[in-house]
């Protein structure tokens, strides 16, 4: 009887000291912030706000000065037969006489990529594939390909890896005896008459 009342009250202090130590670790409770403190709150970080004491950047602001330019402005339209294509300026590297009227938009033509634009049109267009360097001026065509491409009697189209691209004239070097390699290296155009570096041959319409 005694051992059985013994482990009664045993049972009773263990569990009462499970009871107090989860009160004991019970989080203490906090007020949540109320609508006016939080609004209170933001203005103080507001008017503490660094940005505001930062004076103004001088200058002309750049997303003014350097607006992108609409890709019109910037390309040659081909147009033949119901269908038109954009170029780069300065990718045609000749225009045949007989070819100068489909270096405009025509009436109800439908823009297409190049790509399409040339597999439709091959048989009067023919590209000279060049380097990045070429296109940016800083080495001049082959003679060989200058010569094919003056003695060609289609469009001849600058492309780089198979897209049309701009060729840059050849930079000017550093004059030698009062004469620049590139005052003798000009030729007149055969189709417009006009004087212009023979290391492109570009002829813009």
């Amino acid at each position: 009887m005694k051992t059985t009342i013994f482990t009664v009250w045993t049972s009773i202090a263990v569990l009462a000291g499970m009871v107090g130590s989860s009160c004991a670790e019970a989080p203490a409770m906090r007020d949540a912030a109320n609508h006016d403190q939080l609004v209170l709150k933001l203005r103080q970080a507001q008017q503490d706000d660094p940005m505001k004491h930062m004076s103004k950047a001088k200058g002309a602001d750049p997303a003014a000065v350097y607006k992108p330019k609409d890709i019109l402005s910037q390309s040659d339209i081909i147009a033949f037969q119901g269908l038109a294509t954009l170029v780069p300026k300065c990718a045609i590297l000749r225009i045949p006489k007989n070819y100068k009227d489909r270096i405009a938009m025509q009436p109800g033509a439908q823009i297409v990529s190049w790509a399409d634009f040339y597999a439709a049109n091959r048989g009067w267009i023919t590209i000279v594939e060049v380097s990045r360097t070429q296109a940016e001026g800083n080495l001049a065509l082959p003679d060989e390909t200058r010569k094919q491409i003056t003695k060609n009697g289609n469009l001849v189209v600058a492309t780089f890896l198979g897209g049309p691209i701009s060729v840059l004239p050849l930079k000017k070097p550093e004059k030698t005896g009062g004469k620049t390699s590139e005052d003798s290296d000009t030729k007149v155009s055969e189709d417009t008459g006009a004087k212009e570096p023979a290391t492109t041959d570009t002829q813009k319409p």
